[in-house]
């Protein structure tokens, strides 16, 4: 009888224990199996703490690919990254890459879920983004993609 009480204490921790926070949770943070971190979906994401951390994290600000300005988008810094995504149409489908307030039809969020007019879905490596990184993105973006 003891090993079963045992068993359902655990397993009311861990339900109380998933309770807290701002939204739902992943741990890892970085899709090799990273630093440990726990990642949660923000309502009001900040691009410097949350939405950079996330390009940053997946690769997508390296020299290699949008820090060197893969794709004619240069993401080298925050700042730069802000610049070149919010209110700016894609050179290569003339589509605007974040429009503040519209997450559904900003070229960027169609580039990660894969419902891109041109090109291959984003990142190029390490798989499609996870729901926690993509609905920080998104709720960026329709919070009014502040460069906060």
């Amino acid at each position: 009888m003891k090993p079963f009480v045992c068993v359902l204490v655990m397993l009311a921790a861990a339900s109380l224990a998933a309770c807290g926070g701002d939204g739902p949770t992943d741990p890892g943070g970085d899709p090799g199996g990273g630093n440990g971190d726990t990642r949660t979906i923000k309502d009001d994401p900040s691009f410097a703490n949350d939405v950079w951390e996330v390009f940053t994290r997946r690769g997508c600000a390296a020299s290699s690919c949008h820090g060197g300005g893969a794709g004619d988008l240069t993401m080298a810094s925050a700042s730069g990254a802000y610049t070149a995504l919010v209110n700016v149409a894609s050179l290569a489908s003339g589509e605007v890459l974040v429009i503040p307030s519209n997450a559904n039809d900003s070229y960027l969020v169609k580039k990660l879920e894969g419902r891109q007019s041109v090109g291959a879905r984003m990142p190029l490596t390490g798989g499609a983004l996870d729901n926690i990184d993509l609905s920080n993105i998104k709720n960026w973006i329709n919070q009014g993609a502040k460069n906060n």
